[in-house]
């Protein structure tokens, strides 16, 4: 299956990703998978969705700067080794990669990992134990 991954160009300050996530939820599209690269460079958030089209419309419509590729979904058994077996295979054949997400298990939950500028008070607004 292929899909489309959007590179948001946004600012590094509070607030862009939940500014994405709300503009993409408004117009009930899912998000499949979501990265950010705040580094060096233009800040980005990564975002791979349920609905190409209503992705593309939504950000169009904010006036967000953004950039579409194409992504290539694999399914692979989730236990240790798969993943460099896959990368591994593409590497022996002289295919980079530009970008890789680990897309969420098609189930009703699904855990999020943060890396956070405050992480105490990170850990108390979400009620982190």
């Amino acid at each position: 299956m292929t899909l489309k991954q959007f590179d948001i160009l946004v600012e590094n300050k509070p607030g862009e990703v939940a500014r994405i996530a709300e503009l993409l939820g408004k117009r009930s599209v899912n998000i499949r998978g979501i990265a950010t690269d705040f580094g060096k460079g233009q800040p980005m958030i990564h975002v791979i969705t349920d609905d190409d089209a209503t992705t593309r419309s939504a950000l169009t419509a904010s006036g967000a700067e953004f950039m579409e590729k194409d992504i290539i979904v694999v399914a692979m058994a989730d236990k240790p080794g798969e993943l460099h077996k896959l990368t591994k295979k593409l590497a022996r054949n002289g295919v980079n990669i530009e970008s890789l997400f680990i897309l969420g298990a098609k189930t009703a939950i699904e855990e999020v990992a943060i890396s956070v500028d405050r992480m105490e008070q990170a850990k108390d607004v979400l009620d982190y134990s």
